[in-house]
């Protein structure tokens, strides 16, 4: 087996970089990120958790062996009926309640990073799907791990608790599943499709850091 999903990490690496370096990220590992754009943050996450589970839902009913139905769908258990109650408690940390997060609308960049991911797993190939999903995944491991080798915020420990989460081994162990899927399903890919699985690649980490981007600035619809 290749190693074909370090292959479409390296071709993203630019935009890796920015995401490590984005000031909302930095914001999180040094404890001095406004905590009104951690809000706005965690709201539209709530958000992204439920379309996620939408296209965890789809993959699973699209996949071609049962091993992979198995392991979409028990990622969707575990975001629709933990990681959402987890979320819920945090996000009460933070002084926001579930009904301002239910009543919470999508901003430009999550209605547009879920509408890709949704088409990605309707109309591409199980490739694809792994491949835009994969972003996401691996992506919050290597931030929560390279904040955690910095070294948790003590005067903001609520983002301590952040870094916690993604860079424990049990998230990491996720993305790990994920790659060794993306890198199964493009050794198998034709030419063609190994380049659209790229493709779909960049755009989700294209996204990713639209995502902070639009948290750091506090995104709205203009109209």
């Amino acid at each position: 087996m290749t190693d074909f999903s370090k292959k479409l990490r390296a071709k993203g690496g630019h935009i890796w970089q920015r995401t490590l370096a984005h000031p909302f990220v930095r914001g999180i590992g040094d404890g001095s990120l406004p905590l009104e754009k951690f809000r706005y943050y965690m709201a539209q996450d709530y958000l992204f958790l439920i379309e996620y589970s939408r296209v965890l839902a789809l993959a699973s009913a699209r996949a071609h062996s049962l091993e992979e139905m198995a392991w979409f769908a028990r990622l969707l258990d575990s975001t629709l009926n933990v990681e959402m109650g987890l979320h819920r408690g945090f996000a009460g940390m933070f002084g926001i309640t579930e009904r301002e997060l239910e009543a919470t609308g999508p901003s430009p960049s999550t209605h547009a990073y879920t509408r890709h991911l949704l088409h990605a797993c309707y109309t591409g190939s199980m490739g694809e799907a792994a491949a835009a999903l994969l972003p996401c995944q691996w992506g919050y491991c290597e931030i929560g791990q390279a904040l955690a080798r910095k070294g948790e915020p003590s005067q903001q420990p609520l983002y301590g608790q952040w870094i916690r989460m993604y860079a424990s081994e049990e998230f990491a162990a996720l993305a790990r599943q994920l790659r060794q899927m993306v890198d199964r399903l493009g050794d198998e890919a034709s030419p063609s499709e190994q380049e659209r699985m790229a493709q779909a690649f960049l755009t989700s980490s294209r996204y990713e850091y639209q995502f902070w981007e639009a948290a750091w600035n506090l995104e709205n619809w203009p109209v």
